[in-house]
């Protein structure tokens, strides 16, 4: 267990002169506030801002982030205020307290919306002082490690939300070691099973696999001694994860994953990186397309390496990552080994802002996008991605995320570009649009004045910017034919009892009812009408007594087609979804994201065809106007099955087909359909239709298929 004294201890060991005080009265004041509290384990709570105070030591942080460390649950958690921080430890520290708070007190309609909000205040803070992640980064590394103590659902959904964001973030920061730690953990709840089946194989090796790591390092360290090269060779097993996702990537089961052991290798200088490269690639042969100098071109994170792949001794393939020793401790610690503190406020100087460009991307898009959801997966999709290097005609080099398509190119360039964007050369050669680009690829943008961007692109860009210029771009379009149709409907409207449209919208019960919905203007109470969500004749009776009117008009007025949708009672008299708590509407289920139970949802109001289902980051949703979105819930008293699909790679023998239709009837599942297609490598791909009552069924049945022996890797079909 971590005491004070050991934190304490840690910090005065990397700055000797440093002033203790704060972390000693934040110790205080956190027992003070915590006392009597205590965690799901049944541990003192005080166990838990001591140990991210003690990860922030080893990340050799200064004394503020360990005080906040000591802080940062106080004002969430307990009584104790701001205020009261910041007259006990000043601005500073109030600040990053501030940050690393969530939005706990205040409500939100969906998870999505809460994430969101924490994510957006989280990235403000970050912007003003970078050490906040880092507090933020050991808070949730602590957590994971004590997640156990959760129930299941629960320990899912905040594993899931680590894979997707924390990880990526500790990457993009290059702190490698904590990567690695959150992303096998997160593996350890999401697929318990993958997970303890990669370990105990790895387990049953470890004697073989430390006999040849000794064996390489030896013969490394000779023929570079030889060399007069001074160097440090460590050898080590991959991480859980990367090799989970190198079976998944390429479908091989463990047994086929032949690399599993990678060296790093430390020396001196620059120039001895290349030495020490030529000098193995001497020694042992270079495995082709398998080399990367991150020297050269750094990655954002400003991760500096060669990494090179040989057929070592009996023919085992070894990875090597050869860098100096200032490399190697940005590579562990990353920005937290080398970032510079200045006045107060810690902004980003001009030099380190060019390594975190994405961080200034991320503030882009908070400040951008309003929907939580599209927020959420666009910040998932800019953290995920590893990098590419292309270059214009010019010779200017570009970054761009790996799987980068003509399209990403032309909005890296400019907005206008993307919209216009009708074509691309590749090496003076005319590929289509979906083409992936490849580091050192040349690349020339066609345009066209009459082009516009395509509704298809979201199905194959990679980058964030361009989605979020695509989506921007189809809803403002969309908006506008909404905006037409509702003035349409309403001069017509206006028209059969006297009153001009132009009337109806100056009068002042339109803009007192145009408030109290917070709708901010008459183009937007025109979309509300072109979109079906309100009707005509909901805005005349506003300005004239429904009496008048009707009387006036010779035939009844016609009734909207949201209208008539939404006061028709359903011939599916069980719906299995709610809108606005009512369960007998029209809807049908989108087949592009097939939501089933459990899976978190919002209705889409189509025109002519009711309310369609789809789940919250769907990408049809997330490229549509949010007006024609309407919150909607899982009616749980319906009962109601749905199908899903899962596809499941495996490697191909007799039998295997058999053991999986086993491990999903005994979950007490009926499968509707089946494709089975085998491949050239000896792989066969198989997806199952299969009827659900809910999410956590789906995932027992995925964890049962994993168990398999012979399955690769089992995965939902979304589509």
């Amino acid at each position: 267990m971590i005491r004070l004294h050991d934190i304490l201890d840690a910090v005065a060991a990397y700055i000797p002169d440093a002033d203790l005080e704060p972390i000693q009265k934040a110790y205080i004041f956190s027992a003070k506030s915590h006392k009597g509290q205590t965690r799901r384990s049944g541990e003192p709570y005080l166990i838990h801002p001591m140990e991210v105070a003690w990860i922030l030591t080893q990340m050799k942080l200064d004394v503020a982030s360990v005080a906040t460390g000591l802080l940062h649950d106080t004002v969430e958690d307990t009584v104790a205020t701001l205020e009261e921080v910041e007259a006990l430890f000043g601005e500073e520290i109030r600040e990053m307290v501030d940050g690393i708070t969530k939005l706990g007190k205040i409500r939100f309609q969906t998870t999505e919306e809460k994430q969101a909000e924490n994510f957006r205040k989280m990235i403000m803070a970050m912007a003003k002082d970078i050490r906040v992640i880092f507090v933020k980064l050991a808070d949730r590394l602590h957590n994971m490690r004590t997640l156990s103590h959760l129930l299941e659902p629960k320990r899912v959904e905040i594993a899931q939300e680590t894979l997707d964001i924390y990880a990526p973030i500790a990457n993009r920061l290059g702190i490698q070691q904590m990567k690695v730690e959150l992303e096998d953990l997160a593996l350890k709840y999401l697929k318990p099973d993958v997970f303890h089946m990669i370990e105990e194989r790895i387990a049953k090796r470890k004697v073989h696999r430390d006999h040849f790591m000794q064996e390489v390092r030896e013969i490394a360290q000779r023929e570079l001694a030889k060399h007069q090269l001074s160097c440090e060779i460590v050898g080590r097993t991959k991480h859980l994860f990367s090799i989970h996702r190198k079976m998944e990537a390429q479908n091989i089961p463990f047994d086929e994953v032949h690399d599993l052991v990678a060296f790093r290798i430390m020396v001196g200088t620059l120039s001895e990186c290349y030495e020490a490269l030529g000098i193995l690639h001497a020694l042992w042969k270079p495995v082709p397309g398998r080399f990367k100098d991150y020297i050269a071109m750094p990655k954002q994170n400003n991760y500096r390496s060669l990494h090179t792949t040989v057929v070592g001794p009996h023919g085992e393939r070894c990875e090597f990552q050869i860098r100096t020793r200032e490399m190697h401790d940005i590579a562990e610690r990353g920005i937290a080994a080398h970032w510079r503190y200045k006045e107060r406020g810690r902004k980003i100087d001009q030099q380190d802002e060019m390594k975190f460009k994405w961080v200034r991307q991320l503030l882009q898009w908070q400040r951008e996008l309003d929907e939580p959801a599209e927020f959420l997966d666009t910040i998932k999709l800019d953290l995920f991605a590893d990098d590419i290097y292309v270059f214009t005609p010019n010779g200017e080099l570009k970054e761009l995320p790996r799987g980068a398509t003509p399209i990403d190119f032309a909005y890296d360039i400019h907005t206008d570009v993307g919209h216009a964007c009708v074509g691309a050369r590749v090496n003076g050669r005319i590929i289509p649009l979906r083409y992936q680009l490849h580091s050192g690829d040349t690349v020339e943008i066609i345009t066209g004045k009459q082009k516009r961007p395509n509704k298809d692109w979201l199905q194959f860009v990679r980058t964030s910017r361009a989605k979020a210029k695509i989506r921007h771009y189809l809803r403002h379009e969309e908006r506008e034919q909404a905006e037409a149709i509702g003035r349409e409907l309403l001069d017509k409207a206006g028209h059969r009892v006297g009153v001009s449209a132009a009337k109806i919208l100056k009068s002042k019960e339109v803009a007192s009812f145009m408030v109290q919905h917070g709708i901010k203007d008459v183009e937007g109470l025109l979309a509300t009408i072109g979109y079906g969500k309100m009707t005509t004749d909901e805005v005349l009776a506003l300005v004239i007594p429904r009496e008048e009117w009707q009387q006036a008009e010779s035939v009844p007025a016609p009734a909207s087609k949201m209208s008539r949708l939404v006061g028709k009672i359903t011939r599916r008299s069980h719906s299995p979804v709610k809108i606005s708590g009512i369960s007998d509407v029209l809807v049908h289920f989108g087949k592009c994201c097939n939501p089933v139970p459990g899976d978190s949802i919002v209705g889409f109001v189509t025109r002519g065809r009711g309310v369609s289902i789809h789940t919250i980051d769907c990408a049809r949703v997330l490229a549509s106007d949010p007006a024609r979105c309407l919150p909607v819930e899982w009616n749980v008293e319906a009962g109601a099955v749905r199908i899903a699909k899962i596809r499941i790679s495996c490697v191909d023998r007799p039998g295997l087909l058999a053991k999986m239709t086993e491990a999903i009837t005994e979950q007490e599942v009926n499968i509707v359909e089946a494709s089975i297609r085998t491949m050239e490598d000896q792989k066969a791909v198989n997806v199952f239709s299969i009827e659900i009552s809910d999410l956590n069924q789906l995932r027992q049945v995925i964890h049962a298929l994993e168990k398999v022996k012979g399955v690769i890797a089992v995965e939902r079909v979304r589509g």
